[in-house]
């Protein structure tokens, strides 16, 4: 007498999931919600454009304050000053405190 086949995790996975798909499929409401996520899809193809689009604009603005940096006659932005200026500070307060 031949024996039945047993079937693997993987057979039993993939059956159990075209029931559930075909179980939602039919369910009251599903077209709502796949409609929905179609929706969604172009949403988010969207919205990576705009992404996309702000990585110039960002880029943009970069130059246009190195330029402006530039004309006021600032070397170096103002946040690099003031780590310079602490780094001096610290530096002088060493020696004077050697020196004592």
């Amino acid at each position: 007498m031949a024996r039945p086949r047993q079937r693997n995790i993987v057979e039993r996975l993939a059956d159990a999931g075209e029931d559930a798909i075909q179980r939602i499929g039919s369910a009251p409401g599903a077209d709502r919600v796949l409609g929905a996520l179609g929706g969604m899809k172009e949403r988010v193809d969207d919205l990576q454009k705009r992404v996309r689009g702000l990585e110039s604009l960002e880029k943009r603005l970069n130059s246009l304050e190195r330029r402006l940096d530039k004309l006021e006659g600032k070397g170096k932005s103002p946040a690099r000053k003031t780590s310079s200026t602490a780094k001096r500070s610290t530096a002088s307060r060493k020696r004077s405190s050697s020196s004592s």
